[in-house]
């Protein structure tokens, strides 16, 4: 019978650098993510006081700025996971 290992021993000291800068990473922008799905949104009573092409800034921040925001969250996050991955020797297409 052989002995099976922990999954801390077995796993390697470079696979726990890259999963702790991948969660690094994950915990940034979900930080961001809720500044722009919640946070922004609480000011929006002020920000209504002022008038961007006849809207009010607290519309146009959760009808558009908090959208372009996720997107342009969405591919900084794909790019430097790929940074983190090709760090560590684990990208896809190397």
């Amino acid at each position: 019978m052989s002995s099976q290992q922990t999954p801390t021993s077995s796993t390697s000291a470079n696979d726990e650098a890259h999963w702790k800068k991948t969660t690094n990473l994950m915990w940034i922008h979900l930080g961001i993510w809720f500044f722009f799905g919640y946070v922004i949104h609480l000011f929006a009573p002020a920000l209504n006081k002022i008038v961007i092409a006849g809207f009010p800034l607290g519309f146009y921040m959760a009808a558009q700025g908090s959208l372009i925001a996720f997107v342009v969250q969405l591919f900084m996050f794909a790019r430097q996971q790929d940074n983190i991955d090709r760090e560590f020797g684990v990208a896809e297409d190397d």
